[in-house]
């Protein structure tokens, strides 16, 4: 578990190697503004991965001034959605930031038509019949150069006619494809004539029907960038056999030349972030969906009551890097904690509940009694009444027939301060036929009020209360690590075999101070001894829903030490 204070995160960090190329680039002259773009493909929710380039993209150009678009990469219609496209713009502002553009690829529909025409007219470009398979079957092997197609002779008048007629929806899917001319014998294996134009019949959620061709990722994307005048392409590793191509077809076409950079992804333990397979678990159940708390989409994050402030401080803690590593959960858990832990507002809350009466106490009396509302805050959070009365709820874990070494919580005979209230010693407990604690009675020391104590009693522990009178019930939701193992897709067979299967806990009756049941969702709290918590959509005053964000403490560190 990383700690609150060591070298790595208190020393200042120098600049990473995408950093070190801008300033070269400024310090040349090479460019007066910078320019990125962040460019999801709009076919499911973003995901702890999109957010570190989001904070990478983002973050450079307020660092070194100009700006950033965001650009969906919406080229192909069978997968993407309206509802996808509208997700991530509410996670890309919820986590800080703003683009200046909001663009398409499909904006570009009509230009990269004409690039690809230019391809032709150049004799670059031609129009293959061959099947998918015949393509796999052509283009070799690394160690073996591939063949030509037999309609790579084909002329610039025969490949412009046949375009043309692909636009028109003359031919059926997966019939012809456009081919760049490259070299079937090159080393990379995306240079021997990749494809660049598929023919797919499909409704497109913003062009509608005007179109049935569609071009590829490589013909869209740095062609896109180039129209944008995007500087800095930062894309992660495995594009970069990609960069070949996308300089040859902004060298062949002539046209600004933008940038490819590459960096390393950051894989999580105990999660995947890969949206197919976030989506199978969507599709199959396993959990109710993109937003579900246990998922590492950043709508799922955000519903489980994570920041955007934890976030951008786990991305960058995480850094930029040329290679590929795990980084613990236990990170962004921690960077949660520690931001959660300064604005969290502190309230109790009984999960387990068991019935505690103070027989001494008055018979229907009930007072007000002081408790923080956060002592770590800036302005010291201040204070708020909280009710007490001679009937509360306490933590059936707070209570210990036999109790062990150290055990300074409540015991037959044993003394125990309430959270800012009074010390009470437990004289008896009541069970009923099954061997369960039922009651636990108690008597108070009047003068140990908090804040007042004249009692000169020293109670060596503190339990946390809510009376039952003025108590609110609550369903609280304990959500933990979606996989049991750090790397589930690294293990034999279906990743879906090592879902946690204590990933949700449902308490349906929990005791909760009777003002969270006003509590609005985005809320946070820490429950006093228990976690922190917000509240869920589904939470409404008649029925108050919390879920756990996170504990107090990091359990599984504990846990992986047995």
């Amino acid at each position: 578990m990383p700690k609150t204070k060591t070298a790595a995160m208190t020393e200042e960090k120098g600049l990473n190697f995408i950093e070190e190329i801008i300033e070269e680039d400024l310090k040349n002259g090479k460019y007066r503004q910078i320019i990125t773009r962040f460019p999801p493909e709009p076919n499911g929710y973003l995901h702890i991965g999109h957010a570190s380039s989001i904070c990478l993209n983002f973050g450079l150009t307020q660092k070194y001034g100009g700006y950033t678009n965001l650009r969906f990469d919406d080229t192909n219609p069978v997968t993407e959605e309206t509802e996808f496209v509208e997700s991530i713009k509410e996670d890309v502002r919820w986590l800080g930031f703003e683009w200046k553009n909001e663009l398409y690829a499909s904006d570009y529909f009509d230009t990269l038509y004409q690039y690809a025409i230019t391809l032709i007219n150049k004799g670059l470009a031609y129009v293959d019949d061959s099947s998918s398979e015949e393509i796999a079957a052509l283009k070799g092997t690394p160690t073996e150069p591939g063949k030509n197609s037999p309609y790579r002779g084909r002329s610039v008048h025969e490949n412009l006619d046949l375009f043309e007629r692909m636009r028109n929806g003359e031919f059926k899917d997966g019939s012809k494809t456009l081919r760049a001319k490259i070299d079937m014998a090159h080393s990379n294996m995306l240079m021997r004539d990749p494809v660049l134009y598929r023919i797919k019949h499909a409704h497109h959620h913003r062009t509608g029907n005007k179109w049935c061709i569609y071009p590829m990722y490589d013909l869209a994307h740095g062609q896109s960038d180039s129209i944008e005048k995007v500087t800095h392409s930062i894309c992660t590793l495995e594009f970069v056999p990609h960069r070949e191509l996308y300089d040859w077809l902004i060298e062949k076409l002539e046209i600004y030349p933008s940038r490819q950079y590459e960096f390393a992804r950051r894989n999580l333990t105990y999660t995947i972030t890969s949206k197919r397979k976030l989506m199978q678990l969507v599709n199959e159940n396993h959990v109710q969906g993109w937003d579900d708390p246990r998922m590492t989409t950043i709508s799922g994050m955000r519903r489980r009551g994570f920041t955007p402030e934890s976030i951008r401080d786990f991305c960058d803690r995480i850094g930029v890097a040329k290679r590929e590593n795990m980084v613990d959960m236990s990170l962004l858990e921690f960077c949660v904690r520690e931001h959660l832990n300064k604005i969290a507002i502190r309230r109790m809350a009984v999960l387990d509940p068991v019935k505690l009466v103070i027989t001494n106490y008055p018979k229907d009396q009930t007072e007000e009694v002081w408790s923080e509302n956060n002592p770590e805050a800036e302005n010291n959070g201040g204070t708020r009444p909280v009710m007490f009365s001679g009937e509360l709820w306490i933590e059936r874990e707070d209570f210990m027939e036999v109790p062990v070494k150290k055990w300074f919580r409540l015991a037959p005979g044993a003394i125990v301060r309430l959270k800012s209230a009074y010390i009470i010693k437990c004289e008896n407990y009541i069970k009923d036929k099954e061997g369960n604690i039922t009651e636990i009675q108690c008597s108070y020391i009047p003068e140990s009020r908090s804040g007042n104590d004249t009692s000169g009693i020293h109670a060596k522990g503190t339990i946390h209360w809510v009376s039952t009178a003025h108590a609110a019930k609550a369903e609280v939701r304990l959500y933990d690590r979606l996989f049991t193992v750090e790397n589930p897709t690294g293990e034999e067979g279906d990743f879906t075999r090592y879902i946690n299967p204590n990933s949700l806990q449902i308490i349906k009756e929990a005791y909760i101070e009777n003002s969270l049941k006003e509590a609005k969702e985005g809320n946070k709290y820490q429950f006093i001894r228990k976690g922190y918590f917000t509240p869920d959509k589904d939470s409404t005053p008649e029925h108050p829903v919390f879920n756990r964000t996170v504990t107090l403490k990091d359990t599984w560190v504990k846990e992986s030490r047995k």
